[in-house]
């Protein structure tokens, strides 16, 4: 139904009016008595077999949702339904802003991709905690922070701990995003010591705490193998919890669309499938180089159930998906699931035969 009817419907419209609708469907089905319990019965897949315990964490299913679909905090539950084991809402900016300039994001259907360069419009840290500060037991919900564009570099410190402090109590962890401005390359150059200027104040600000909140740093595609490395440090040298790897990318390589098409979109950030190769690589350099022994959130151009096999075997813990739910639709979550189940039996048939005492041939 989703491919005949509702993705053909959707992709007829600009992908923010696609958004919206699909938004405000899934307000509307929240709002119905027992809607999101039809979304469950549909959608969700429930195995002791995909459990995870990540961080501290207990997770469900270690699919999850990539911030920048529920910007604001508003569906976080009807997308746990929908079958996620745990959504990450934002990016959040402490005052609301409006993004960049329209048209700023572009579907590529040659290539299952999206340019995107939004700028971060969402509606800032009072609408977030808002939505945050209901009760929102067995979701697990992640808060990706950022600055506000406008706001200068040497004051970011300030703006990412105010964002922290006041959502402590409400997110169960925290994604650090330092690439501010989809319309920029400043991500790139973020050195050690910017990392560290973000986030040591996170970490004294949690040591005072009774409660934990995992900290996570994204990275973004685009950095050079020492910049990788450097990230890997800090993760094995600070209270970091963990790293989400990656963002979007501004590099283009071989795509199925187009020059002239690519030239009229201009610059932004990629998604999907033309990400997939390099995200699975940054991934396995991190786990790499740490040793295998720090949480990893693989995120970037997963797309269908083999890319997050591939993956998770590369030292993903968990991973996040958004292209791949726009293009493959509700079911998608799901089928990554079913994926995994099959997988972890197929696993469990192989080590079961593996031990299985062998048995004397009868002579003749």
């Amino acid at each position: 139904m989703y491919n005949k009817i509702i993705k053909p419907l959707l992709f007829s419209l600009g992908i923010e009016q696609a958004h919206s609708a699909v938004i405000l469907m899934l307000r509307t089905i929240g709002l119905i008595p027992g809607g999101r319990w039809l979304l469950r019965k549909f959608y969700t897949v429930r195995s002791p077999k995909i459990e995870k315990e990540v961080f501290g964490l207990h997770f469900n299913n270690p699919i999850g949702l990539a911030a920048g679909f529920d910007r604001n905090g508003e569906i976080f539950r009807e997308m746990s339904s929908l079958g996620f084991g745990f959504v990450e809402i934002g990016t959040i900016t402490p005052e609301s802003q409006g993004g960049n300039p329209r048209p700023r994001i572009f579907r590529l259907p040659l290539d299952n991709s999206l340019v995107n360069r939004m700028g971060m419009p969402n509606r800032g840290l009072k609408t977030a905690i808002r939505h945050l500060r209901h009760p929102h037991k067995g979701i697990i919900v992640g808060c990706n922070i950022g600055k506000n564009t406008a706001t200068p570099h040497q004051e970011a410190a300030g703006e990412y701990l105010r964002l922290f402090r006041n959502l402590y109590q409400y997110a169960d962890y925290f994604t650090v995003n330092l690439n501010c401005d989809n319309a920029s390359r400043e991500g790139l150059t973020f050195t050690k010591e910017y990392m560290l200027h973000i986030l040591n104040p996170l970490f004294d600000f949690r040591r005072g705490q009774n409660q934990f909140r995992p900290i996570l740093l994204k990275v973004s595609p685009d950095m050079t193998d020492q910049m990788i490395d450097d990230v890997t440090d800090i993760l094995t040298t600070t209270p970091l919890d963990g790293i989400v790897a990656t963002n979007g990318t501004h590099e283009r390589g071989k795509l199925n669309t187009s020059c002239s098409n690519i030239k009229k979109i201009g610059n932004g950030f990629m998604s999907g499938t033309p990400l997939t190769e390099r995200s699975i690589e940054i991934v396995r350099k991190i786990h790499t180089r740490s040793g295998g022994s720090y949480p990893i959130i693989g995120c970037g151009g997963l797309m269908t159930p083999d890319d997050v096999r591939r993956m998770m075997e590369a030292g993903a813990d968990l991973v996040q998906v958004y292209t791949g739910f726009i293009f493959n639709g509700p079911q998608f979550p799901g089928d990554l699931c079913r994926s995994l189940v099959a997988q972890a039996e197929e696993q469990e048939r192989q080590t079961a035969a593996a031990c299985a005492p062998e048995t004397d041939t009868p002579q003749a």
